[in-house]
């Protein structure tokens, strides 16, 4: 199938003859020059034509007549489609004179499968008249199709009645007139075309009733007196997406029903293609959008799969919107403190069963109840506690299943006097190492601070001498090596320092 774009765009139809007046020549295709070629816009408000009753007036408000250029419409960029070259001004056109009353002039098109559905936006098509004596009248069909017009469906279909569907009215001489049906996009019904597996759509115009008609394949309609569909000049580009559906009589003779050009006998197949284009949205070019259910529970409109996939949501459908549906409680990990599970769950039925949640958490990585070693400001460590029962303690939780054995817990630093005179802060293991005076956990050294030592028996540096150093020295009692309670120094915790804290007993001097 031939895509050809124009700024303006026309497709052709043809007139089929009947033998006999072939032979006449009153029913051949005729050859113009048109110098004058005028726009007629009829404007199709589908929600208001629908609602007419069979053989009523059309509602006045449905549709207007106007001139003016075409526009493009909807978030997709809009195509045309059409078989022709013409450039729809001014120039030589094929006047299809053997279209008759009843006949449909239509043109096929194929699109990649992933365009469809299709809004039709606008349809247009090139009429003519041939030394008309006066001015003519003829009465129109559009008619819009899934697929191909011969085996396709149809979309949608609005005929004139000259009430607020104007009838085609042309002036006497030799004239071209591009009627162009616009259907108005602030209308709440759109002519949208699905896929029906052939990937195509079809467009077309019925001639209803000519000006002056004749009789089909017995007497043609008066070639001085009536406007005719045309077809191009530059020769046939697409036989197979040309159509014409023919009225069916004893002495027609080129079939009947829907045809397309390369089925037609030879005497009855137009020289050129349909002076018709169609101008359709393509729906498929812009993701389909709908409700995101966010995981804390919220829903936002207006999301695209893939972007509500992207913010860890679900999408809950095309169209969907939020004010439609649900969206769930955000999940989390939920522990029971009687069963020692974790559950995912809701906030409401987590508390309602008595468990503790946390719902920026999952139970795949996430541990309920943890237990493990906790280093203490003073450099121990307790086995086997909570984190809530170390943060208490002021201790640092070394995490689930630790074991003070490998936790390693820093010691405190504290002020450390030098027999040199100078002041370094140490850990005290490595402050007595150097036969220094550790000054306690801690403290600093700020100016003065190994000026006076600490009084005998002020074990851990407080200044007094209390029940707290007496409990440092049953507390390490008989410890060997470098230890803080050993008062004496001499290697070893014993009733000697036991002595001295009780002799330095009370506040520092």
């Amino acid at each position: 199938m031939t895509r050809r774009h124009h700024s303006i765009i026309a497709a052709a139809v043809l007139a089929v003859p009947s033998l006999a007046f072939a032979q006449e020549g009153t029913r051949a295709p005729l050859q113009e020059t048109l110098t004058d070629v005028t726009i007629q816009r009829i404007i199709l408000r589908p929600s208001l034509l629908k609602k007419q009753a069979p053989g009523q007036p059309i509602d006045p408000a449905a549709v207007e007549v106007i001139n003016m250029p075409a526009a493009t419409r909807g978030e997709c960029p809009q195509e045309s489609w059409t078989h022709t070259d013409s450039d729809w001004g001014p120039g030589e056109y094929v006047l299809q004179m053997g279209m008759v009353s009843g006949e449909t002039a239509a043109a096929s098109y194929t699109l990649p499968a992933d365009k469809f559905p299709l809004r039709l936006d606008l349809f247009e098509v090139l009429f003519a008249t041939s030394s008309a004596i006066g001015q003519t009248t003829t009465q129109w069909t559009v008619r819009i199709y899934q697929g191909a017009p011969g085996s396709g469906s149809l979309v949608a279909e609005f005929s004139s009645d000259d009430v607020i569907l104007p009838h085609l009215v042309m002036p006497p001489g030799t004239t071209g007139t591009i009627l162009q049906f616009f259907v108005d996009p602030q209308d709440p019904d759109q002519i949208y075309i699905e896929d029906d597996g052939s990937h195509g759509f079809s467009v077309g115009i019925r001639i209803d009733e000519h000006n002056e008609p004749g009789t089909p394949c017995i007497q043609a309609p008066n070639p001085n007196n009536n406007a005719f569909l045309c077809t191009d000049t530059s020769g046939l580009g697409a036989p197979s997406g040309n159509w014409v559906d023919l009225v069916t009589g004893t002495f027609c003779l080129c079939g009947e029903g829907w045809l397309n050009f390369q089925s037609l006998p030879s005497f009855c197949r137009p020289s050129g293609d349909w002076v018709i284009r169609a101008s359709v949205t393509p729906q498929g070019c812009a993701p389909a959008i709908g409700a995101c259910c966010r995981g804390n529970g919220t829903c936002s409109d207006g999301f695209t799969e893939e972007d509500c996939d992207t913010i860890g949501g679900t999408y809950q459908g095309d169209l969907v919107e939020c004010g439609d549906i649900t969206c769930p409680p955000p999940t989390g990990a939920c522990c029971v403190e009687s069963t020692g599970e974790c559950i995912e769950v809701d906030a409401e039925l987590c508390s309602l069963g008595g468990g503790l949640f946390y719902g920026t958490e999952s139970c795949s990585d996430f541990i309920c109840f943890p237990e493990g070693a906790c280093c203490l400001p003073d450099g121990g460590c307790v086995d086997a506690v909570t984190p809530e029962l170390c943060d208490l303690g002021g201790g640092a939780f070394q995490g689930d299943s630790t074991s003070c054995l490998d936790a390693g817990c820093p010691q405190p630093l504290g002020a450390c006097c030098l027999a040199t005179g100078n002041c370094t802060e140490l850990v005290e293991s490595t402050c007595l190492a150097f036969g220094a005076q550790w000054m306690g956990m801690g403290t600093t050294c700020v100016s003065g601070a190994c000026d006076e030592q600490p009084c005998e028996g002020d074990i851990n540096g407080d200044g007094m001498v209390t029940v707290d150093d007496l409990l440092l020295v049953i507390g390490q009692w008989a410890c060997t090596g470098t230890c803080s309670a050993d008062a004496n120094l001499d290697g070893v915790v014993n009733v000697e320092d036991l002595l001295i804290v009780i002799g330095g007993w009370g506040d520092c001097p």
